[in-house]
């Protein structure tokens, strides 16, 4: 599965051959049709967004594949609260195994572990304590729920562009700094959930993995056409903290400078990951890609083991979200790092600050 997941990403970036182009170009102009009708309802009323009753801030991005939403729906939620809102998170907990709206975490302490959750709100339960997280597949009916039940007074959700029938008064995109857009095609033919000009419904534009503030050059002119005015900001995701997982030691990132390591990730954008790492200090003695959101086997485990033991590793590192896919193995014989990344703004943060003050006025304590 990882393999065809692998060669479709390949094709997304460097392109098909002529008879497969024509065939996702039929069915990529299937699904704009899709697009368009929804738009046109939108448009003239007969479909419309709901309100809350609650400022709404909504985390979401473009593209099929890593952008770096959690850390972002995280660093949302730490604005709100420097403005003394109250907030809560909505997700759809993909690749959970529950059902319908659920509290994963409350004021008080997380309820579900990952595997009901969902890996990102896990990790977003454990990053954000007395913030209550909920999940479900409506997220109007999810946010009332979060509304009534703790009396939040903001909302931030994730992954939410494309979720046209909940009111969102901040809308945030994100993309990454490099091929932003893949093949610019919608999918299945590219990695384009909506056509560019959907950009236009942004406030601000987010681009990650950006070392410098020229590095939103491609995403900015993008902008331009399709959303002039809105500004656009660089970010990096770096690292925030380290663990050992057998043990679950507090570590910090610096831990690993120096450190021969095996390397594994089940995510979006696993080079972002390969080069935070790279960034603490870390040597790097191999590296295995997995599907995003990939469930681990303990058999998995046993060749990634092996595989560290016979590139002289001295443990194994992964991601915060990998790490909440296979947390309920024991503990085993080769040290197992996590490293936890947070997203920091390299230019914009005034932008940042402003768009939230509108959006989400600063409420007295």
């Amino acid at each position: 599965m990882s393999d065809v997941r692998e060669r479709v990403t390949r094709a997304w970036h460097g392109g098909v051959g002529p008879t497969a182009a024509r065939v996702l170009g039929v069915a990529s102009g299937g699904y704009r049709g899709l697009l368009g009708a929804r738009e046109w309802l939108y448009a003239r009323g007969v479909l419309a967004s709901r309100a809350l009753g609650v400022p709404v801030v909504s985390i979401g991005n473009l593209t099929v594949g890593g952008t770096g939403k959690t850390p972002a729906v995280e660093l949302a939620v730490r604005t709100l609260k420097e403005f003394g809102h109250r907030p809560a998170v909505l997700s759809r907990g993909y690749g959970r195994r529950g059902h319908g709206i659920q509290v994963v975490a409350d004021a008080v302490s997380t309820r579900l572990d990952a595997e009901e959750a969902g890996d990102e709100p896990f990790v977003l339960a454990r990053r954000l304590p007395g913030v209550p997280i909920v999940v479900g597949p409506n997220r109007h009916a999810a946010g009332r729920h979060a509304v009534e039940r703790f009396g939040v007074s903001a909302i931030v959700l994730d992954d939410g562009f494309q979720h046209r029938t909940l009111a969102k008064d901040l809308e945030i995109v994100m993309a990454r700094a490099r091929a932003p857009w893949g093949n610019g095609r919608l999918l299945p033919g590219g990695p384009l959930r909506e056509p560019l000009a959907a950009l236009g419904r942004a406030h601000l534009i987010v681009v990650t993995a950006a070392r410098a503030a020229e590095d939103v050059g491609e995403v900015a002119a993008t902008a331009r056409k399709h959303a002039p005015g809105v500004p656009v900001l660089a970010a990096r995701h770096v690292a925030s903290e380290c663990w050992e997982a057998g043990a679950m030691r507090l570590l910090g990132p610096d831990v690993l400078r120096g450190q021969k390591l095996f390397a594994f990730a089940g995510i979006g954008a696993p080079d972002g990951f390969r080069q935070t790492l790279a960034e603490t200090g870390a040597l790097e003695a191999g590296f295995a890609r997995f599907a995003d959101h990939h469930w681990y086997t303990l058999e998995e485990l046993g060749t990634l083991e092996r595989r560290a033991q016979a590139a002289s590793a001295v443990g194994l590192v992964t991601t915060e979200k990998d790490w909440a896919r296979l947390r309920q193995f024991p503990a085993r014989a080769v040290p197992l790092y996590v490293l936890g990344v947070r997203l920091a703004l390299v230019s914009g943060e005034a932008e940042w600050r402003a768009a939230f003050a509108r959006a989400c006025p600063p409420r007295s304590a």
